[in-house]
């Protein structure tokens, strides 16, 4: 798994379900992530790839590890739109 490629791909994917806040930056929930279709056929781990980018900064949200269901009504916030 190429990290740097599911992190470009999740930037994509958060553009274009997110919406954009007053702070200009998009968020999305984790939920609507994890029930898109699209997604679900791009990402084999999305929660691995929403912590890889965590780490490198490039989006945020409450946690560590986030559960489909418990975790649905979280926001992930995009704070780069590039790695």
């Amino acid at each position: 798994m190429n990290v740097e490629h599911e992190v470009k791909l999740l930037i994509k994917e958060i553009q274009r379900l997110g919406k954009q806040g007053d702070d200009e930056l998009y968020s999305v929930t984790f939920g609507v992530l994890f029930a898109d279709e699209q997604c679900a056929n791009i990402f084999e781990a999305l929660v691995g790839t929403l912590r890889a980018a965590k780490r490198k900064k490039v989006v945020t949200y409450e946690g560590e590890l986030l559960l489909q269901g418990v975790h649905d009504n979280v926001p992930i916030k995009l704070l780069k739109d590039s790695l």
